[in-house]
């Protein structure tokens, strides 16, 4: 059997903001349908990682490939594929619930039954024309993952996505988000045995600079723990 293409590629990925260098020649690739978990401590390029896979950042040198696209020339073709949750949740704090995701939704040209749908589904149903900044964190969060899966995309980019969820809310957003959705997911987390249990692949990184990547089942949390000391 063939293997599945590749949805994320990086060939020595360079970032800086001015003078600090954010990510330092980063290089894997993350086959279309799997789960990259990376590790590392505050400061040490997750949220950068994302955020030029999202095409929100562009990068200084190397080569980048989001479904077969170079970043950032053609953005534009993948940037409607891409589902993004980040610490900030992206939502208009004055609107309620349901505007927020209607404004995503004519954005994505997404129907507003799929708004319905997912309102539901994390139980907002019910607060859904209160305004968002009545929500508790929770609440935000779990509005944010709907905003984020909304226009069903391919690839999956999520910053600590249970930041904030009970172990309820978590139920609730983990068929959205997990590694059951089938979708290619890139996942930051400071959990070693929970980062694991849900990826393919592992990234380590400390000062921007690749640590270790690898399968999962080659990493041991004492090389995840290293990256915090």
């Amino acid at each position: 059997m063939a293997a599945p293409p590749a949805a994320i590629e990086l060939e020595g990925l360079t970032r800086r903001y001015g003078e600090r260098v954010a990510l330092q020649d980063v290089t894997l690739t993350v086959p279309a349908g799997t789960t990259l978990v990376v590790f590392g401590p505050n400061g040490a390029g997750k949220s950068t990682l994302l955020r030029v896979l999202a095409t929100l950042l562009r990068p200084h040198s190397g080569v980048v490939r989001v479904l077969g696209r170079a970043l950032p020339d053609d953005g534009w073709a993948v940037r409607g594929r891409i589902g993004l949750l980040t610490h900030e949740p992206l939502l208009y704090r004055d609107l309620s619930g349901r505007e927020n995701l209607r404004f995503h939704a004519r954005l994505h040209g997404v129907a507003f039954d799929r708004v319905e749908e997912l309102l539901e589904r994390v139980g907002l149903r019910l607060r859904a024309d209160d305004r968002v900044h009545t929500y508790s964190r929770g609440m935000v969060q779990r509005l944010a993952v709907c905003r984020a899966v909304l226009h069903d995309p391919d690839v999956l980019l999520l910053d600590e996505p249970r930041a904030n969820l009970d172990p309820a809310a978590t139920d609730l957003v983990e068929p959205l988000i997990g590694a059951a959705s089938g979708r290619t997911r890139v996942v930051t987390s400071h959990d070693p045995a929970g980062g694991l249990a849900e990826a393919d692949i592992a990234l380590g990184l400390r000062g921007g600079r690749t640590a270790f990547v690898a399968p999962v089942d080659h990493v041991r949390n004492a090389e995840i723990g290293a990256l915090y000391r």
